[in-house]
Parts: structure tokens; C-alpha cells; sequence
């Protein structure tokens, strides 16, 4: 596909010829799956636009193959396997000492946020789910 002739939002050639080593193959049973670009550029644009998965536009195909591609892969790994190679070699100069932090009066939770379930989902390994930490704080003169 021509990159002029994408959406300004999509990815294009370059980023996907970097990006389709890190998907998932197709499944060899059952029926092939819809195009990954086309689903990840409607994950890019639902997460851009904050639409509900619904009322995604008609041309990344059915919103609910996009909301499942986007499930699985958040359960399986595939998004963190992505940033990891997103990140590789960013902050180098900075060593691994390097941290990220977020300041609590951005972050937010969304409208629907007060109804969530009680219950793990039954599809998504437990291990994923458990709370990982993530760096050992550093502390001045210690």
C-alpha cells in the first residue's frame, strides 16, 4: 500500500515492514485471521479517539475482531513483547538505572471505571494479572 495513499494516523510500510516480525503468526487451523495492519490501525484509532469498540469506523472491519485481537494479544504478551522493542536501546546513555515516572494528577480513571468486575477474567492467565513492581525506589545519599 502507498504511504499517500493511507489515513494520517495509520502506520506506514516502513513501520509495518519493522512491526510484523513482533505479531503473531496466523493460526494453521480454522479460518485465517483479517489482516493485523488493518486491525492495530483500528486499536490505534479507538485508543486515539477514545470511541467505545462499537462505533469504530466500517474500515477496520468488524469492531468486535478488532476488540478480540486487542484482548488476546493484552493477555498473551504480544503489546509488551512490542514496547520491549519499542524501548530497546532508547535511554542507553542513561544505564539501567533509568525510570519512568507519572504524576498522579494526570492520571485518571475513566467514566465506566466505578463498575468493573470483581472477578478476574477466567481467559487471561493469572500470572499476567498479578501486580509486578517495577523499579526499587531510589533514595538520596543511600
Amino acid at each position: 500500500m502507498d504511504d499517500d495513499r493511507l489515513n494520517r494516523h495509520d502506520l506506514g510500510d516502513a513501520e509495518w515492514a519493522w512491526l510484523g516480525p513482533l505479531l503473531p503468526a496466523h493460526p494453521r487451523q480454522g479460518h485465517r485471521w483479517n489482516d493485523h495492519r488493518v486491525v492495530i490501525d483500528g486499536v490505534f484509532c479507538r485508543v486515539r479517539t477514545g470511541c467505545p469498540w462499537r462505533d469504530l469506523p466500517e474500515r477496520f472491519g468488524n469492531w468486535k475482531t478488532v476488540y478480540n485481537r486487542h484482548r488476546r494479544w493484552s493477555g498473551d504478551g504480544t503489546w509488551e513483547k512490542i514496547l520491549d522493542q519499542l524501548r530497546a536501546g532508547c535511554d542507553q546513555a542513561e544505564g539501567a538505572a533509568w525510570t519512568v515516572a507519572a504524576d498522579a494528577t494526570v492520571v485518571r480513571a475513566h467514566q465506566h471505571a466505578a463498575g468493573a468486575r470483581r472477578e478476574p477474567p477466567k481467559d487471561v492467565p493469572a500470572e499476567r494479572l498479578a501486580v509486578a513492581r517495577l523499579s526499587v525506589p531510589v533514595r538520596a545519599g543511600g
